[in-house]
């Protein structure tokens, strides 16, 4: 515990000087003035009445009054037992140092007054004050000995008067004034090697040392407990740091979650610092393993910084997250890294327990376990102040706790360089404030056990900031080649000994007496924070939105869809709601939908427009015809399209397309070939075709005919040629026959048999003829102009009209008149000749026939008494014609092949003989 130290007091007293000196903190305060008071870190101030000034003279930090006093019966007054309060910087110097006080017998001079003069002084002795001061009447201005301007409180023998000076009525308005004078208590030793805190005592006046209860733990995890025990942990589970054992504070307590750091599962980091109080659980969880980055929650639920509710204040402190409690004035900082917690003694000591031990600056109890018991090492301590905790069902309390590695490495290990920093001239400005032993064996530790994780980073990190807590800043990172860098975001740098607390635009009126520093990242030199919960360096105090973007007053801008402007005033940013002038549109037609787009322009007013989504349409693209195409297009205004089918600009053969200018094949007879010519009614376009050259003359009787197979044409005999007497070509066709033209009686013909010509010359015989044995004038040609014939003489009539008159008779009726009838009647020639040729008889028959008639109509009477038109043939002329003539039996018998082949070879070759009837 902490040893209680000696107070001193001394009231000397002297009547003739009206100055009072102290020996305090190194500071001289001159301050003249008819009133005496208490400066602000426990210098005292005296003025006279005659404007002289006292000085006083301080060394070190003084505590300042804030405890009220007590009153104190009779004449004799000693002074008031001291108590302890946090200690306060003279604003003079910020090196604290011994405070020893000047003498046994300083001066104090005690003025009062009553209108416009009257003074009296009092002498103080060492041990007790006695001044005797009578009250005026109202309006009195005469002086009769020491006056004082005290109202004397009915009812009350003493109280305070101010500056710790206490009043004490005797009698008659007669008061005695004890001022108190505190003489420095002498500094104690804290068994963590930090420095002592000075303390304000109960009575405000007076003040006293203490150990501060201070435990910080780091890497994988080292701790250091309140009394400044050092030991290495390895427990991968909860366990509580801190508890009290006597429960004063409603649910309070500090744990660390710790897990396995390595791939072998043997050494642990801290992962969550857990601050309990009363209502509140504030979790700090490292938000990736091995590095600064932490994640703050009340509650389970995430909270930004700064955070202040229900008494627990949470902030940024350079690299570290702080939770602070003003009412227990202790604050739990960590950084993913490292903790440290700081705790009054005044109100925690001997009430400690956890891996933080017990704070009574005394390491030998240190290791006490939750029973009360002394563990043999706090290791063995550490594993029993495990907590139930959901997250890990592997833990267990309660159990046999496994073996924790040893702090020593089992195999020789060259430790990293950086360790060596702790030892060398970096650290040397620390090392008479704080002991470098322990951290550096942590940092040996680290570095040999967890090579690759740069571990011993945190070894020096918590170095450097219990030197910066007693007061020497190192600037130790760029010492570690790059190993142990901090980088700062956009907009800050970094700075080894900066405020506890930045400053910002609206705490730069205010008074910060703290004199601590820590490393971090902070606003750059011509900037400042904007504020705590606004993390942006401004160089003018404007306005920062939720944007966080600086603003200066004046400025408007637009933000969150708001028209804002920067005032200078306690709203700061004021918002209107953004206008937007455009109105929403209407779609109208097939295929369009509305659309909100983003405004490039003004990103709050949204466009509204009118999109097109082709698959929205109903029309389908039609199937087109060979040659043709599917052409779509989307008329002015509209979203679907419309098609038709345009041509492709080719030639289409056979369900084939091609292409203009090339080949197209469409017999092996043609070279054909696509042409850029369109056709108008089909809109192809044009093949154009070119014959392969062929002969096309043939001689006279041949014709060209097309060969099945073959590209050009054959000449092929189509009539007979026939060279006649006298060497001239006569050609017929087959079936014609034509008479020599120099000689009737010789007969040319052609005839088709089994598709071969046969050409044919007949020799007209004619018979003996005597022209004496005819009628004159009767001698003619035959039919055939060869042979003459005639009427003999014993012959009738030739062939000719021959004219009766007689009734016609049909179906019943007759004519009523004889009626003009006529006919043909005479003599034609008929012959029968033998052909040697054909070896057969061919036969000339002719008959005589009309040759011209006309229709004529006849009124016949019928037995009932009716008349009907009747039409009759009326012979007109008449001529010998030729005829078919009929064949004997015998020669019908003959077979039909032999007759048919000898009537087509021979029809007409033959001897003519005649005949008359």
């Amino acid at each position: 515990s902490t040893p209680s130290t000696p107070k001193s007091t001394t009231i000397p007293s002297s009547p003739e000087t009206p100055t009072t000196t102290t020996s305090l903190p190194n500071t001289t305060t001159t301050v003249p003035g008819p009133t005496t008071s208490i400066g602000t870190f426990g210098s005292i101030i005296t003025r006279t009445p005659t404007g002289s000034t006292t000085k006083t003279t301080t060394s070190g930090p003084t505590p300042s009054v804030s405890t009220p006093h007590t009153t104190t019966e009779g004449t004799e007054i000693s002074t008031p037992t001291a108590s302890v309060t946090t200690p306060t910087t003279s604003p003079a110097s910020t090196s604290p140092v011994s405070t020893t006080t000047s003498g046994t017998t300083p001066t104090e001079s005690f003025t009062t007054t009553s209108g416009t003069t009257s003074s009296s002084f009092f002498t103080i002795n060492a041990t007790t004050i006695s001044t005797t001061f009578k009250t005026l009447p109202p309006g009195s201005t005469t002086t009769s000995g020491p006056t004082s301007t005290a109202v004397t409180i009915i009812g009350s023998d003493s109280w305070w008067l101010c500056n710790c000076t206490k009043v004490v009525c005797i009698e008659d308005n007669i008061v005695q004034v004890v001022p108190v004078i505190c003489n420095p208590p002498p500094k104690p030793t804290c068994a963590n090697g930090l420095s002592p805190v000075p303390v304000i005592d109960e009575d405000g006046c007076c003040w006293h040392w203490e150990c501060d209860c201070y435990c910080t733990g780091w890497g994988d995890p080292h701790y250091m407990t309140f009394d400044g025990l050092y030991y290495s942990y390895q427990g991968n589970c909860t366990y509580v740091l801190v508890e009290e054992i006597n429960k004063k504070v409603d649910n309070f307590g500090v744990y660390i979650d710790n897990y396995h750091c390595d791939t072998r599962d043997v050494v642990s980091c801290p992962r969550t610092l857990i601050v309990r109080h009363e209502t509140q659980e504030v979790r700090l969880t490292t938000a990736e393993p091995n590095t600064l980055q932490v994640e703050v929650t009340v509650n389970n639920q995430l909270v930004a910084l700064p955070y202040k509710k229900f008494g627990v204040s949470i902030y940024e402190s350079g690299i570290n997250r702080v939770v602070e409690i003003p009412e227990l004035k202790m604050n739990v900082t960590y950084n993913g890294l490292s903790f440290s917690i700081r705790m009054p003694y005044s109100l925690f000591g001997n009430n400690t327990q956890g891996q933080c031990g017990t704070c009574n600056n005394n390491t030998a109890d240190d290791c006490m376990l939750p029973n009360g018991n002394i563990a043999e090492n706090c290791e063995t301590m550490a594993d029993h102040w495990q907590v139930v905790d959901p997250s890990k069902p592997q833990c267990s309390p309660g159990l046999v706790p496994t073996h924790s590695p040893s702090t020593t490495p089992t195999r020789p290990c060259k430790e990293s360089s950086i360790c060596e920093l702790i030892l060398g001239s970096v650290f040397k400005p620390c090392h008479e404030f704080v002991q470098p032993e322990k951290y550096y064996a942590a940092c040996v530790f680290d570095s040999c056990v967890l090579p690759n994780l740069d571990l011993e980073c945190s070894s020096l990190q918590i170095y450097a900031a219990t030197c910066a807590d007693q007061g020497a800043c190192i600037d130790w990172r760029k010492h570690t080649n790059g190993v142990c860098s901090h980088e700062c975001p956009p907009g800050k740098e970094y700075r080894a000994c900066g405020p506890i607390k930045e400053m910002t635009c609206k705490s730069r009126g205010q008074n910060d007496t703290s004199t601590k520093q820590v490393e971090g990242c902070f606003c750059p030199n011509g900037t400042m924070l904007y504020d705590s919960g606004v993390d942006v360096c401004v160089k003018t105090c404007g306005c920062v939105g939720v944007d966080m973007i600086p603003r200066e007053f004046g400025e408007k801008f637009t933000v969150d869809c708001k028209d804002c402007i920067c005032l200078e005033g306690e709203h700061g940013i004021v918002c209107e709601p953004h206008v937007c002038k455009q109105k929403k549109v209407t779609c109208d037609g097939e295929g369009f939908y509305d659309v909100t787009e983003v405004n490039p322009e003004d990103s709050c007013c949204p466009l509204f427009t009118c999109k097109c989504n082709t698959s929205l349409c109903t029309a389908k693209a039609p199937k087109c015809s060979l040659g043709f195409e599917v052409h779509s297009y989307i008329p002015s205004g509209q979203c679907c399209p419309v098609y038709q089918c345009v041509p492709k600009g080719v030639c289409v053969h056979e369900s084939a397309e091609f292409l203009p200018n090339s080949s197209v094949f469409v017999d092996k007879c043609q070279n054909c070939f696509c042409t850029n010519d369109v056709n108008v009614s089909t809109q192809l376009n044009i093949i154009s075709c070119e014959r392969l050259p062929c002969n096309t003359y043939c001689k006279p009787g041949y014709e060209l005919k097309p060969v099945k197979g073959e590209c050009c044409g054959k000449c092929v005999q189509t009539k007979c040629i026939i060279h006649t007497a006298d060497n001239s070509e006569l050609i017929l066709s087959p079936g014609d026959f034509k008479n020599d033209p120099h000689n009737n009686c010789t007969i040319y013909s052609c005839v088709d048999v089994h598709s071969q010509l046969i050409a044919s010359t007949s020799e007209i015989t004619c018979p003996a003829f005597n022209e004496d044995s005819c009628k004159p004038g009767t001698i003619s040609f035959l039919p055939n102009g060869c042979c003459k014939t005639c009427a003999p003489l014993d012959s009738s009539t030739p062939c000719s009209v021959r004219h009766r008159k007689d009734f016609i008779v049909y179906n019943g009726c007759r004519s009523v008149d004889r009626v003009d009838l006529t006919e043909c009647e005479g003599t034609c020639g008929t012959f029968s000749l033998y052909s040697a040729e054909a070896n057969s008889l061919d036969h000339s028959c002719s008959c005589c026939r009309e040759t011209g008639t006309t229709e004529k109509y006849v009124v016949l009477k019928c037995p009932g008494g009716h008349s009907m038109s009747h039409k009759y043939v009326y012979v007109e002329s008449c001529s010998c014609q030729d005829t078919e003539c009929s064949r004997p039996q015998s020669t019908e018998l003959q077979s039909n092949e032999e007759n048919n082949e000898a009537s087509t070879l021979n029809p007409i070759r033959t001897a003519i003989g005649l005949t008359s009837k």
